[in-house]
């Protein structure tokens, strides 16, 4: 009993092993798997411990997963060298795994909606660092007028009334009360901020399909069926569902495990409500199924060939010339395999390239299946009914969201037009003024003693002028200081303490860009097991650190010349 036991153990043991030899790509493809994921990750896995076979397990890592963009950045990796041909090779690499984000959909998409992401959290994060920044200078501003003026304590009524709204809009008030002191250039950022609110339905619209995307599982099992990497969930999942995507998907599943009847059902049923030339395609693969090279079941041939040509009636595709040109040979009628062959040539050369490469004895390979594109994959999952909603950023609905913040665009607008009378700092010794205080500006946004001190040079004594330019030249020194600071701490920090609010919400927005992106690659990687996007990662912390050290160049030599 014993060594029976032993037996079974050891078998299980050695069954892994077993599975995943030579012959188990062929076992994958005569089942229509296309794309074996997992042990694609393992042989990755593999090649970072044993580094002298690497290129070799990676390549074929290559082989059973070539739509996996990871195997094409590792061998980037692991082919690497300073010679001309290692640089050339690694570079290859690294377009072909571009490439196959083309052609994989879950690392397209979680891709995009990464970048999506970190686009918009980067957007929102710097209006929040442009507020806190300016808000130490402005706010002396605002108080000032405050005194002077009764009408601005409106501002801080609609500031508490939008704090409960949303933090959003909290930031938009803020965002236009410090707007009143900004240049007219530099108010751009109140008016991107504003637009941005009144398209922020279509946007938490955008971030509710990525999240549910990411976690559904019926478009899961279509992607798993139409790339070729698994069946059995498509079976399980996508039964008994009524429209054209899922009953393709799942037709395609129960034809490539061997259910060819059921497959032709779910097909003709296809076929009468949306007519398409992959419909009729995989149709007529079904009936080659249906053969499986008995020579009893040859008239099925036939029937495949009949809708071949239907599927080339309704659109020619590559697919349906290459097909017929199999089923032609394997009728003996080679002349019109030959023919078939060449006109499927004219079309697509790669893809019948492709063809041919994965072509075998056996249903799943002597004929080429019609999938789904990743552009179809795509319009379906955008398509769906995703209720949109705000993610507890609002207390009103979403639809009412761009209501108000047109409403505030308007009055951030007409305000500017005709509060003119606020207050303002001297350029050069930095206190605040307004037209109530000192009815004459000076030249240059000067106090009258800065303005004296430095144009009228007849109106005070040299003692009194010599200190009025110390101290000015001490307060100018002080804030170039605070300026150095800022600008190794954040790019764009500098420019927005400066004044400069609009540049330097060019520079800091990119910055926190490329930031985020490993952040919220790290955020889908975590819904999907089988995604990682490292090569982008280390490219977005790579423009981070050119950026960084771009903009802090750019900053110190304004900031020598005066011109901060």
């Amino acid at each position: 009993m014993k060594k029976l036991a032993f037996c079974l153990l050891l078998l299980a043991l050695l069954i892994p092993r077993i599975s995943v030899s030579e012959d188990s790509y062929d076992i994958q493809l005569n089942k229509g798997i296309r794309n074996s994921l997992e042990y694609s990750y393992a042989l990755i896995q593999q090649s970072t411990d044993r580094r002298a076979d690497a290129v070799a397990l990676l390549k074929k890592a290559q082989i059973y997963s070539p739509d996996l963009p990871a195997v094409y950045f590792a061998l980037s990796r692991a082919g690497f060298s300073f010679s001309g041909a290692g640089i050339l090779d690694s570079v290859n690499y690294i377009v072909q795994g571009i490439n196959a984000y083309s052609r994989n959909f879950w690392w397209s998409f979680t891709l995009s909606g990464s970048l999506f992401f970190s686009l918009i959290l980067s957007f929102i994060l710097s209006m929040i660092i442009i507020v806190s920044i300016r808000l130490i200078a402005d706010m002396a501003l605002f108080a000032h007028d405050l005194r002077e003026n009764a009408f601005y304590i409106f501002f801080l009524l609609a500031l508490v009334m939008f704090s409960i709204i949303s933090p959003l809009f909290f930031i938009a008030g803020l965002l236009i009360l410090l707007g009143l002191y900004m240049k007219k250039s530099d108010r751009i950022t109140v008016y991107l901020f504003l637009l941005f609110l009144i398209f922020s339905p279509m946007v938490f619209k955008a971030v509710s399909i990525f999240i549910n995307t990411s976690s559904s599982g019926t478009i899961k099992a279509i992607i798993q069926a139409n790339e070729g990497s698994s069946n059995d969930y498509a079976l399980s999942v996508l039964k008994n569902r009524d429209d054209f995507i899922s009953s393709f998907s799942y037709a395609l599943a129960l034809k490539r495990s061997g259910h060819y009847n059921e497959a032709i059902t779910v097909y003709k049923k296809l076929a009468e409500k949306r007519p398409a030339a992959k419909v009729y395609v995989n149709l007529g693969n079904c009936y080659v199924g249906l053969y499986n090279f008995l020579e009893e079941k040859r008239f099925n041939l036939e029937e495949a060939a009949k809708y071949y040509v239907l599927a080339l009636n309704t659109k020619p595709v590559v697919s349906a010339y290459y097909n017929l040109s199999q089923v032609s040979r394997e009728m003996l009628d080679f002349p019109k395999g030959e023919e078939y062959f060449k006109y499927a040539l004219d079309q697509d050369r790669v893809a019948v390239s492709s063809y041919s490469l994965l072509s075998g004895r056996n249903p799943n390979r002597l004929v080429a299946d019609e999938t789904l594109v990743t552009a179809d994959l795509w319009e379906y999952a955008v398509g769906a009914d995703t209720t949109a909603t705000t993610f507890g950023f609002s207390l009103i609905p979403a639809t009412f969201i761009p209501v108000l913040a047109l409403a505030l665009l308007i009055s951030f607008y007409l305000l500017t037009t005709r509060l003119k009378q606020k207050a303002y700092r001297c350029r050069k010794c930095n206190d605040i003024l307004c037209p109530k205080c000192e009815k004459r500006i000076m030249w240059g946004q000067m106090c009258p003693q800065c303005y004296r001190s430095l144009i009228k040079l007849d109106e005070l004594d040299v003692k009194e002028r010599v200190a009025r330019l110390l101290s000015i030249y001490e307060k100018q020194r002080k804030r170039r200081n605070a300026m150095k600071i800022l600008s190794f701490i954040l790019p764009g920090s500098s420019q927005i303490f400066a004044g400069k609010i609009l540049l330097g919400f060019f520079f800091l927005w990119p910055f926190l860009f490329f930031i985020l992106v490993p952040v919220t690659n790290l955020f889908f990687s975590m819904r999907s097991s089988l995604v990682s996007h490292s090569f982008f990662n280390w490219a977005a912390l790579f423009m981070a650190i050119m950026l960084y050290f771009a903009t802090n160049l750019i900053t110190r030599q304004r900031i020598s010349k005066g011109w901060l």
